[in-house]
């Protein structure tokens, strides 16, 4: 898809986030639209995924790590064809499979997860099995900041380096924001790239709300033998939205009736400015 049609798109997927958000009353709205490009872009432009037969055989695997940002994850899903967007009236409700985390009992939906730090470890384990079983596929896990306290996330990556799993995309969605606060300030991550290169990743920093960006970094990891890649997306929590960007009350909050009218107001008018591009 090009990239004109995938920005337009993403101010769809953003009113779609805040509006299951709010009829919910429930969700993490501001990490969902900090990592709704990354995943524009991964459904629409780089797996190799068929939604009239999710488990295709070969196709490549998408785990994601942050699970807590579940409905990002099935708004894209529904746009990509799925199900229908209208199974999301439930979102999060009694008695249905569209759970505030991922559930794959949902079509397209890889692994449950949500106790954050294990996507890694899945990701490794399905990398591994495509080498062994001699398949192409690969295997993208997207991870978020605050996620990178949780000392599974370093076992795994130890692992992905020293199996050389050049068939595996990390990503980090680097928004600095998490439940508690600024990331820095509740465990320091930084030199976070440096981190990673120590553990054998080949590591890509990028503008994680640039499209031209995204995209060419899942070009440049696939080139990339011999080691996994790492994405390190620098985003903004709760891009978008005025009132909600770099905010950290707004991890896991649905916005109030004033709250999202202005919100989709802002959404609206993004979306013209990109219509007239």
């Amino acid at each position: 898809m090009e990239i004109e049609l995938l920005e337009r798109q993403s101010s769809e997927l953003r009113k779609d986030i805040v509006e299951v958000c709010y009829h919910s009353k429930a969700g993490h709205v501001g990490g969902s639209l900090s990592a709704i490009d990354i995943l524009n872009v991964l459904y629409f432009n780089e797996l190799r995924i068929d939604p009239n037969n999710p488990k295709m055989e070969n196709r490549d695997r998408f785990i994601l790590s942050k699970g807590h940002i579940a409905e990002a994850l099935y708004v894209t899903l529904a746009k990509r064809g799925f199900f229908a967007y209208s199974e999301l009236d439930n979102f999060s409700g009694y008695n249905t499979k569209y759970i505030g985390h991922p559930n794959n009992k949902v079509a397209g939906v890889e692994m449950n997860t949500g106790a954050l730090g294990h996507g890694l470890a899945i990701g490794v384990g399905l990398a591994i099995a495509a080498k062994k079983m001699g398949q192409d596929y690969r295997t993208y896990v997207l991870m978020g900041d605050g996620e990178l306290a949780e000392g599974s996330i370093w076992e795994s990556a130890m692992a992905a380096g020293h199996y050389k799993l050049d068939n595996l995309c990390a990503i980090v969605d680097r928004n600095h924001l998490q439940i508690s606060g600024c990331t820095e300030t509740v465990m320091t991550l930084e030199d976070l790239k440096g981190k990673w290169q120590m553990f054998g990743f080949e590591v890509i920093e990028i503008d994680g709300n640039n499209y031209e960006e995204i995209i060419n970094a899942f070009t440049q990891a696939k080139a990339i033998k011999n080691k996994p890649s790492l994405i390190l997306a620098n985003t903004v929590k709760g891009k978008g939205v005025s009132f909600m960007e770099n905010q950290a009350g707004w991890h896991g909050k649905a916005p109030n009736d004033e709250e999202f009218k202005i919100a989709m107001a802002d959404l609206e008018k993004a979306g013209e400015a990109l219509c007239q591009k």
